[in-house]
């Protein structure tokens, strides 16, 4: 069917919108990424994500899972280190965080990150198939503890390890204190891993937050499900 010269008319502008949306979408998700690499150069400092990645032994063609991955910091770096041959699951229960995560992998032509929305007692994470699970910054916020435990113990092969970086807090508080506070004590986490089969490898020491960040300690414990 032809289209006359009036309907021409009222088509281009519709048409030169949607060019206009789709370019400006395209220009603020590139900056919001420049943003976001910027922001990560820095928490790289006191982050140490390829310490951290050392201490699990993650290599090229790992499987790894970043459980409440936010929008996605230690996810991108376990995607470079494992590489194209590699697997990330990057875990949250939020969507808005998950999107962006997916757009960052997309925009970087990065598919060894995949996506996966768990429930507060499900990571719905892939049985028998990881060689490790980071959670960094969530595992205060967990309620259902023992349920995310299992599911971890699930994912894991036999061997791998689960590494927890928190904020530290002082110990002797309820749980649900500490879910309030944005912090945990160490004893605590080392007390519900181990009671709910893991055993526990480690302590790596020296993450500090810089004071101009919001300051606070960060400790990191390495268990493992056993073989």
């Amino acid at each position: 069917m032809e289209i006359n010269r009036d309907s021409r008319r009222k088509l281009l502008p519709r048409a030169l919108g949607l060019i206009f949306l789709a370019a400006l979408g395209g220009l603020l998700l590139a900056r919001a990424q420049e943003n976001s690499e910027a922001e990560w150069k820095g928490r790289d400092v006191w982050q140490q994500p390829a310490r951290v990645m050392d201490a699990l032994g993650i290599t090229s063609g790992g499987q790894v899972a970043d459980v409440g991955c936010g929008k996605g910091y230690f996810t991108a770096r376990l995607a470079e280190r494992v590489g194209e041959q590699g697997k990330v699951y990057a875990e949250d229960v939020r969507d808005d965080d998950l999107k962006v995560v997916a757009d960052y992998a997309r925009e970087k032509k990065l598919t060894q990150i995949v996506t996966l929305q768990g429930t507060e007692d499900d990571p719905s994470l892939p049985p028998d198939s990881l060689d490790a699970i980071l959670i960094v910054n969530a595992f205060h916020e967990m309620k259902h503890y023992q349920a995310m435990l299992a599911g971890f113990t699930k994912a894991l092969k036999a061997g791998g390890l689960l590494a927890i970086v928190d904020h530290q807090d002082k110990p002797g508080k309820p749980r649900r204190d500490y879910e309030e506070e944005h912090r945990i004590s160490p004893d605590l986490v080392r007390e519900e891993c181990t009671q709910n089969g893991f055993e526990f490898v480690r302590e790596e020491n020296g993450f500090d937050r810089p004071q101009g960040d919001g300051g606070g300690h960060f400790f990191f414990l390495i268990f493992r499900k056993p073989r």
